[in-house]
């Protein structure tokens, strides 16, 4: 840690990964001064944020070490223990999104109780301890059955699609408390992204469509192509309610099926999302200087988009580390597309990047961000 005096208000991000790390730029614009946690130096954000401390998020004493001098305290992933969050509140400390919210965020059972109690359209689910739980599940509700790890799954980790009986104990060989979910026939999944100040103040941004590989959303799309205006208010509307209801004060993120039916929600993140990652570029206010804004109760930005379509596609790591010799080609091929890396060692299937391209024709803008990201990713052609 440096031992300059900050000028602005100080952010505390927990956990220095590539969310921390696109929150540096509205940061600097609005005045604002980042420090963040991180568990080695050569992580996403403690690359190119000066005020980093190394520590363990799980470890009190290191996160009340690092809360000092910060005016809030914010987070890049959900994983900071709730006894931890309660702690640093007690101590008197700004912390957004409070225990309280964060908590249905990391806990996939108590974000189901609390949404089914505010009427939120949820599929039916049930806490399950054993195979013939499931099988009773199953009885009631007809197979394939859904499996979630209550705790700690993301981008399609921890989630099991049993189809018989027979494929349930893959699940309960891992150890992890499960639920059961019915499994949503769903005509494509969705994303609404809001955000809630301290005082109450709420903004939605357009609904967006995502599109998911392997559990991994590969492709953003907004707004979501050929949506019903009234269904759209419906999401819009169901993000603000629970934002409302669950105390979240930052932003949220919540993930949708849509299907026959209507709306039903899927999953919530109470921070920056892959599915805003778009607004960077694409709105007048991008996700991460709203968060800002929110965390320190500042008067909200306005969540308009900058063009008519707005299309982010993930860079994944594949067997060629090196995307940086592609580089060149992309910018002088499409002047137009913008270029994020992360600052992350190339992994198979690693998200390192994304790329966003804008118009106003679906289809056109769609090709070019999907050329750009197959490009970088593989040097083929689309």
């Amino acid at each position: 840690m440096s031992s300059y005096s900050p000028i602005g208000p100080v952010v505390g991000i927990v956990g220095a990964g590539q969310l921390a790390r696109m929150t540096q730029p509205p940061a600097i614009a609005l005045g604002v001064e980042l420090r963040v946690l991180a568990a080695a130096p050569g992580e996403s954000a403690a690359r190119v944020i000066v005020d980093t401390q190394l520590g363990d998020y799980r470890d009190l004493a290191d996160l009340r070490a690092f809360a000092q001098g910060c005016d809030a305290i914010t987070f890049d992933h959900e994983h900071v223990p709730t006894e931890h969050i309660r702690a640093l509140i007690a101590d008197g400390h700004a912390v957004h999104p409070g225990a309280d919210a964060l908590v249905h965020a990391q806990d996939k059972a108590v974000m189901r109780e609390r949404l089914t109690a505010i009427g939120a359209p949820c599929p039916a689910w049930a806490r399950v301890a054993s195979a013939a739980d499931v099988a009773a599940f199953a009885d009631e509700h007809g197979w394939p059955v859904v499996l979630k790890s209550v705790r700690g799954g993301y981008d399609g980790r921890g989630v099991w699609v049993c189809r018989t009986p027979d494929d349930v104990a893959e699940a309960f060989a891992t150890g992890v408390e499960l639920m059961a979910e019915a499994f949503v026939p769903f005509e494509r999944e969705l994303a609404v992204l809001v955000a809630r100040s301290p005082h109450g103040q709420g903004v939605s941004y357009p609904v967006v469509e995502t599109v998911q590989q392997d559990g991994i959303c590969v492709e953003v799309i907004a707004p979501a192509p050929g949506m019903d205006p009234e269904e759209a208010a419906v999401a819009q509307r169901i993000g603000l309610k629970i934002a409302h209801e669950l105390g979240v004060t930052g932003l949220l993120a919540v993930e949708l099926f849509q299907t026959a039916d209507g709306l039903v929600v899927n999953e919530l993140a109470m921070r920056p999302h892959n599915s805003g990652h778009w607004t960077i570029e694409g709105s007048t206010t991008s996700q991460f200087e709203q968060h800002l804004r929110a965390v320190l109760d500042l008067p909200l930005g306005s969540p308009a988009m900058t063009a008519p379509v707005v299309v982010m596609a993930n860079l994944l790591g594949g067997d060629d580390p090196d995307l940086f010799k592609r580089y060149e080609h992309v910018l002088a091929h499409d002047p137009g597309i913008k270029l994020h890396f992360y600052g992350k060692e190339v992994r198979p299937g690693r998200k390192i990047g994304h790329v966003t391209a804008l118009g106003a024709d679906l289809d056109k803008v769609r090709a070019r961000a999907r050329h750009a990201a197959v490009y970088l990713m593989t040097g083929e052609y689309t």
